[in-house]
């Protein structure tokens, strides 16, 4: 898979903790290099720059289990798709799964399934990595939250591990989460009481169901293009410097037919020509704004053949010439 990311809204609900929390929201993205900007975009943004973040907000917050308590001021997950695609199944149960397959539409770090063994039920392998520390216990008082509110306070938790070693003590885990915590576990889980799964949604609108699975269905075949062409930008970034960067050789790096992945990316709202001038173009800007690499050093870097066809291709991106694009930059 391609680089991890996590859907837009995940900022905005954490900026919004942050200010419910009376902590100097600004202060804490500016520490990690993320800016006002990006909470008005949708792009999807990395989830490594996650550790970037939770960084920051425990330097300004000065709270080592800033992510459990930050969690308790999430605004409830409402207005989504998924929670759309919850509230028109019949019982809590089918609601669940539901959302499970299209949890990725959150985040691809989301991986969990719903295992039912005899008497136990539990969502396992929710958020694998312990690199996430803070943003495993963050997420789970919003997954608590929800299915609470989606259930009319029917689901309670009995037991949550965490596959992290350090962590608060079990009074504030259980003040917070309203369960016991079990630290160093393999994966983390979630138990809950089997019998939730039938409760009924009171709010279901059967004949809602079909619009709102054809609507996840439609987002989660847009992260599908947006993989597509994070993997193409990432062959071509591997091969622009032997100067043969075609659609044929990045397609055999996939190992796709180039027929086949010209076709993709129309599908995908855009060509492998586009793809290739803005990774060239972001390329040429970031070695002409950030480092003193010669003109001829950035030609070669970008995969130009000739100087003179670069400074076309510069001009045309940005209509400076890429002196005085730098100058412009670096003044």
């Amino acid at each position: 898979m391609s680089e991890r990311t996590d859907a837009a809204i995940l900022l905005r609900f954490i900026y919004q903790a942050m200010r419910n929390a009376g902590l100097p929201a600004e202060k804490v993205l500016m520490g990690a290099g993320v800016g006002l900007n990006r909470l008005d975009m949708n792009q999807r943004t990395p989830s490594a720059a996650q550790v970037a973040f939770w960084h920051s907000a425990e330097e300004v917050s000065k709270d080592p289990h800033i992510g459990l308590h930050l969690g308790e001021h999430l605004p409830l997950y409402r207005g989504q798709v998924l929670e759309y695609l919850f509230l028109s199944s019949s019982t809590f149960g089918e609601g669940l799964k539901r959302v499970l397959a299209y949890q990725r539409l959150i985040s691809d770090m989301l991986q969990a399934q719903l295992i039912i063994q005899d008497d136990e039920c539990y969502l396992a392998n929710m958020l694998n990595d312990a690199t996430f520390r803070h943003t495993a216990e963050c997420i789970l008082v919003a997954v608590l939250r929800f299915f609470r509110f989606v259930s009319e306070g029917q689901f309670q938790p009995l037991m949550v591990y965490f596959t992290h070693i350090e962590g608060a003590n079990a009074e504030e885990y259980e003040r917070v989460y309203g369960c016991p915590v079990v630290l160093g576990a393999d994966e983390i889980r979630l138990y809950f009481k089997p019998e939730v799964l039938n409760t009924r949604i009171w709010q279901a609108e059967p004949e809602l169901l079909r619009f709102h699975e054809q609507l996840a269905h439609e987002k989660l075949q847009e992260l599908a293009r947006f993989d597509l062409v994070a993997e193409v930008r990432r062959a071509i970034g591997e091969s622009l410097e032997s100067g043969n960067t075609s659609l044929e050789t990045v397609a055999k790096r996939l190992s796709v037919a180039p027929r086949r992945l010209r076709s993709q990316l129309t599908e995908a709202g855009t060509s492998f020509n586009q793809v290739l001038a803005d990774y060239r173009c972001r390329l040429a800007k970031r070695l002409l704004a950030q480092t003193s690499e010669s003109i001829e050093q950035i030609v070669y870097l970008t995969g130009f053949s000739e100087p003179s066809t670069f400074y076309r291709a510069f001009k045309r991106w940005t209509n400076l010439t890429p002196i005085e694009y730098r100058r412009k930059k670096q003044s």
